[in-house]
């Protein structure tokens, strides 16, 4: 499991060819990949991390406050390119990305986690489709979490 996580002062998704449209204001814009060999273990131990990542500054501008700490939000959306395998070749393989039931199975799992288990308030794209996202990335700060 694989999640780039982006601190945001906000970020919207909008999904091609309909009139679905999620965004926040101040929080993380999260690009969340699930690999062939991801078990729920693995979704418990990525909402958990996310919920407890320090990365919004206190007073001393030192990174020491969580999403919780901050009463900020989630954009939760789905990327299995982030599989990509671009070692061989020109162009990526994604044989390491789950088969998208098993795939939407683990998303939805660490996006139930966040919401009820962490108490975040997330919103998210449409797990498969094509979508427009924009963000404004504050700091700007982004992280790589991998499982």
């Amino acid at each position: 499991m694989i999640a780039v996580v982006q601190r945001v002062s906000k970020a919207a998704v909008t999904v091609e060819k309909s009139d679905y449209e999620a965004h926040i204001e101040h929080g993380l814009m999260i690009l969340l990949c699930i690999e062939q060999e991801d078990t729920s273990d693995k979704a418990d131990w990525m909402a958990a991390k996310i919920a407890n990542l320090r990365v919004f500054e206190d007073d001393q501008q030192r990174f020491n406050l969580s999403i919780n700490d901050v009463g900020g939000s989630i954009l939760l959306v789905s990327q299995f390119t982030l599989a990509g395998d671009c070692s061989k070749g020109n162009r990526p393989s994604f044989m390491n990305a789950a088969a998208p039931p098993d795939g939407q199975k683990r998303f939805d799992q660490v996006k139930e986690l966040l919401k009820q288990q962490h108490e975040i308030h997330v919103e998210c794209g449409r797990f498969g489709a094509s979508m427009q996202v924009a963000i404004v990335n504050e700091g700007p700060a982004t992280f790589i979490l991998n499982r």
